[in-house]
């Protein structure tokens, strides 16, 4: 984010002080950027100073003619809520001072300086303000960009997701490893996404592995790393997720599909921060931050032997749950709306709306496939769209309970037999997914994501 001059308000009824503190700042540079600095020296001059530009910094005496600091400064936050105020005052002393301090604290300010003051420490504690103000700035910018999905911005308007986002944005800059539950399609990719963009490892890398898309055989491999010759078919040395991630956030995504006897070396490598790849002999440091997804219940995966329950305490130190659709349908219009203004500008539509009914039967749906498959309904919608606005009748989901149940019926006879025809090649192939896949003409990861929804064991 490209930023301008600092700006530098002084309000202070002392003609010498403001001047000095504007020679003073004209010597100074920040980031390269030299200080634009201006000044008022009463109440009515604030006022008027208060309808034009924001300055990052507001340095502001406690005591003025006709008025006083601290009850100009909700005013101030109020006109100008990302600036920040530094209060300076040479007539409080003791615990009137202290008493002054803690309400400025609570009214908004950012710092309380006594007069007179050395001029380097007041600089050093202006830098401190502007840098504070640029990072909430940057940090908003983000979070407009990265609460969305495939660069589409929905708007959460349910007080439970405005309180995921608060604690995302609270947890982001600490390293402790997050686990992010709940059902298939709630969007848990996407506050792993805010996690990483928003935490101080934002610059690093952000690796992603689907722990339930890879094969028993080399998910070792995949995580830690090998070495040439470790096992049938490893013709080269593989330098292992953790250490791609050095530096950034790894994302195990679907951590409770992950083989028992893997779980017991992850937490291994998670508690002694260090990784060694198959076949070697070689340790290596790690440094990034963990961040898994279940779609499981975390205490029923344990109570099925799914996840190891020592796993499961290391890597949750934080736990964000992801409630279903369903359970905050007030999101689902703007998130509807959001993703039409994506896809119609994709697919070079006007298409300007939704029709009463549709938003109607878009409301009542239940979703079970969440975020996800109402992001693909609207997708499909606008690319069967022929007016200005979509109708109930360009959406594929059911009109009423009483017709969603009667599919739900039809589809499980074709799931069942679809379900069965996968055990049986199971069977035939020993459990060799790869093998299942080729000889039922899906791709592997085709075969994963079924096996999984179907429930099957392996």
């Amino acid at each position: 984010m490209e930023h301008m001059k600092p700006k530098i308000l002084v309000v202070d009824d002392s003609a010498d002080l403001r001047q000095q503190l504007i020679d003073a700042f004209k010597k100074e540079k920040f980031q390269d950027q030299p200080y634009e600095v201006f000044e008022v020296g009463d109440v009515p001059e604030l006022k008027d100073a208060m309808s034009g530009p924001e300055p990052d910094v507001v340095l502001l005496d406690v005591v003025l003619p006709s008025g006083d600091g601290l009850t100009l400064l909700p005013q101030i936050k109020k006109q100008w809520p990302d600036s920040q105020v530094i209060l300076m005052t040479g007539v409080l002393d003791g615990e009137e001072k202290i008493n002054a301090a803690v309400e400025a604290t609570k009214r908004g300010a950012f710092h309380f300086l006594s007069k007179p003051f050395n001029f380097a420490n007041l600089l050093v504690t202006v830098e401190r303000a502007i840098e504070h103000k640029r990072a909430e700035e940057e940090r908003r910018a983000l979070r407009e960009e990265i609460i969305a999905s495939g660069g589409i911005r929905p708007v959460f308007k349910s007080a439970v997701m405005q309180a995921v986002i608060a604690t995302v944005e609270k947890i982001a800059a600490s390293d402790a490893s997050v686990l992010i539950t709940g059902e298939t399609g709630t969007g848990k990719e996407v506050i792993c996404n805010a996690i990483h963009a928003l935490s101080p490892r934002a610059k690093g890398p952000l690796v992603k592995v689907n722990c339930a898309a890879l094969p028993r055989e080399l998910i070792e491999s995949e995580l830690f790393g090998s070495v040439k010759g470790a096992y049938t078919g490893a013709h080269v040395d593989r330098e292992g997720l953790f250490r791609q991630a050095e530096g950034g956030t790894l994302l195990l995504d679907e951590i409770s599909e992950m083989p028992v006897d893997t779980q017991s070396k992850l937490l291994r490598v998670l508690q002694d921060k260090e990784v060694r790849p198959v076949g070697s002999k070689t340790v290596y440091k790690t440094d990034c931050r963990v961040v898994a997804t279940t779609n499981r219940v975390p205490d029923e995966a344990i109570r099925q032997g799914k996840l190891r329950e020592d796993l499961y305490h290391r890597i949750s130190q934080i736990t964000v749950h992801l409630p279903p659709l369903r359970d905050r349908r007030e999101d689902i219009q703007p998130l509807a709306e959001a993703f039409l203004r994506f896809f119609a500008a994709m697919a070079k539509k006007d298409i300007i709306g939704f029709t009463k009914a549709a938003l109607d039967r878009l409301i009542s749906f239940d979703w079970p496939g969440n975020v996800r498959q109402l992001q693909n309904e609207i997708q499909r919608a606008v690319l069967l769209c022929e007016s200005n606005q979509i109708d109930a009748a360009d959406l594929s989901i059911a009109t009423s309970r009483a017709d969603a149940t009667q599919g739900d019926t039809n589809f499980t006879l074709l799931e069942g037999l679809e379900r069965n025809a996968i055990i049986q090649m199971l069977k035939e192939t020993g459990g060799n997914k790869l093998e299942a896949a080729r000889r039922l003409g899906i791709g592997r990861q085709t075969l994963y994501n079924k096996i999984k929804a179907y429930g099957i064991e392996v």
